[in-house]
């Protein structure tokens, strides 16, 4: 029998109330492989999929293969120096075109050419997809090789991350980022420099308790207590409530001092980005762009992880930092940033034993649909983000 009835869809509804009466969404959307299905063609098929920074390829020729939502794809840099992204599946046979020679397709290969050309038959494609060539086809009836292109995604930058849609006559994403923009003005991050990503596989949690996690705030100093005492719970502030156009939800958290930092010393390791209002360097902000992204600011960096789900209970995570290109001056900046990153994965090993327990528990019998502390209006949000897809979507009958 589908889970896909009108008991479930009517039970979100107490999910997308005020925080003060809302609970927490059913248990078994976090854990059936048939809802993750579901919000694979619901959500990941229909919305705007962040796959990394633009800066990846900062030349003609340049590319990088990743897979969204079950489908490989190759981003590149055009002749016309614009980022182009499309399958990387050949129109001929479906050989990979590039990627794929991974364990489990983990392999994000990267490099410069002016064509991505099939190793099983030879067809060969341009920088934006277009077929250059397809040995011994002249026989074929009819073929024609303006018909036999790549098949396109739309592309769109924002802030120097390289989103894509599987639509390519999708609604612009932009204008529907503008809530969050004043918050992270200052920041330019567009020119902000990417040191590097690293990725974790094979997490254990579903994509929405990743989500959920990141913008807690309510176990800011409960699970963090021993170094995020100076990033209070208490000082956590929802500026913007959720907007039916909205693709960003965020909050702001303040600290208990100037410049904090969130490693051992609790202060800023890096340079703090010079534009920085007196009131921005008191505070970080923490930022979801459903289904892929959730981003966050400190003064000295910004970071960010990019959400691709595996199973129903597991995702891969990409994770990288932005600094000030004016950082990169700063003798040290090597080891500052080592000791940074060594601050943030003390974070990151207890947020993974927390999201894994989370995950387990969400199996059991007795898992709840618990009550929010107003700390974690963000969670709310975020069901109603969801829940407004859900209702478009769900399955008829």
């Amino acid at each position: 029998m589908s889970m896909f009835n009108a008991d479930l869809l009517a039970s979100f509804a107490a999910s997308v109330t005020d925080v003060s009466t809302a609970i927490t969404m059913p248990p078994e959307i976090y854990t059936s492989a048939e809802f993750l299905d579901f919000e694979r063609r619901a959500l990941f098929a229909n919305e705007w999929l962040c796959v990394g920074r633009a800066s990846r390829i900062p030349n003609i020729g340049d590319y990088f293969t990743t897979t969204v939502n079950d489908e490989p794809i190759i981003v590149s840099r055009a002749k016309d120096t614009s980022v182009r992204a499309f399958s990387s599946i050949c129109q001929h046979r479906g050989m990979q075109v590039a990627g794929g020679n991974g364990d489990n397709g983990r392999d994000s290969e990267q490099g410069n050419c002016t064509k991505f050309t099939c190793p099983y038959h030879l067809w060969s494609y341009d920088l934006t997809g277009r077929l250059l060539g397809a040995p011994a086809m002249e026989r074929t009836v009819g073929f024609d090789k303006l018909d036999h292109p790549l098949p396109p995604l739309a592309v769109e930058l924002w802030q120097g991350f390289v989103f894509v849609h599987f639509d390519p006559h999708a609604a612009p994403l932009g204008p529907t980022l503008t809530a969050y923009e004043p918050y992270i003005a200052n920041y330019e991050l567009e020119t902000a420099v990417c040191p590097g990503t690293f990725t974790l596989h094979d997490l254990a949690w579903n994509w929405k308790v990743m989500f959920e996690n990141f913008n807690d705030g309510y176990h800011a100093n409960k699970l963090h207590r021993t170094i995020q005492d100076f990033c209070p719970s208490e000082l956590a502030a929802f500026p913007v409530d959720f907007d039916e156009s909205s693709n960003v939800l965020f909050r702001t958290n303040g600290y208990t001092h100037i410049d904090g930092g969130f490693n051992a010393t609790t202060k800023a390791l890096l340079p703090v980005y010079p534009k920085l209002t007196e009131q921005e360097r008191w505070r970080s902000t923490f930022a979801l762009m459903p289904p892929t992204l959730c981003l966050g600011t400190a003064p000295d960096q910004a970071f960010f992880f990019i959400v691709r789900p595996k199973t129903v209970d597991t995702i891969d995570l990409e994770i990288g930092y932005l600094v000030h290109p004016s950082a990169l001056e700063h003798p040290m900046f090597d080891h500052l940033l080592t000791m940074s990153d060594a601050g943030v994965q003390v974070f990151v090993r207890q947020d993974q034993d927390a999201t894994t327990k989370v995950q387990r528990g969400m199996h059991s019998r007795f898992a709840a649909r618990g009550r929010y502390s107003w700390q974690e209006a963000s969670h709310v949000q975020l069901n109603r983000w969801l829940v407004k897809r859900y209702r478009q979507h769900w399955p008829a009958g």
